[in-house]
């Protein structure tokens, strides 16, 4: 094998050594080449740009969807509790209320009966008070995180550009 001298790639000078003197600003040497190592390799990608602070906290972190769920969940448990709340009733004076079950209201309708019939009515309630709290107490909420989440992104798409 022989050694070939000439430069195959291009290098860098580097200095002459020179010991350390007390009083000579230090320059850190530079160890990477001026060149890329792998020309095949795809170039560094450039730093995204930088984005504008917010103004406002991010949706996420915002109260109104913890109020959100707690409206919604307030309403759940209402409407659950008076359809179910009637039918367990029910089932209870069956199980343990037999002759109060089996006894007469008017014309020879036993009370079992009548309250079985109720429970249609009650079950309509319950739907009616679900759609009165979602009316009144969780969509105007929603609508307004709806909003602001409209907005929010709309702001983030003119800062994008």
């Amino acid at each position: 094998m022989s050694y070939d001298p000439s430069p195959s790639y291009p290098h860098q000078q580097h200095p002459p050594y020179q010991p350390y003197q007390k009083n000579q600003s230090h320059q850190p040497y530079d160890s990477s080449p001026p060149y890329s190592t792998y020309p095949w390799q795809p170039a560094a990608p450039p730093e995204p740009p930088r984005q504008r602070p917010q103004h406002r906290p991010a949706l996420g972190h915002h109260s109104d969807l913890r109020i959100l769920r707690s409206a919604y969940r307030w309403q759940r448990r209402t409407a659950t509790l008076t359809a179910l709340g009637y039918f367990t009733l029910f089932l209870i004076l069956s199980a343990f209320a037999p002759g109060f079950m089996s006894s007469t209201v008017a014309d020879g309708m036993p009370t079992g009966l009548l309250l079985a019939m109720v429970q249609l009515p009650v079950t309509w309630l319950a739907i009616a008070l679900y759609e009165h709290t979602a009316r009144r107490y969780v969509d105007p909420i929603a609508d307004r995180i709806r909003r602001e989440s409209q907005l929010n992104a709309k702001r983030e798409g003119e800062a994008a550009r």
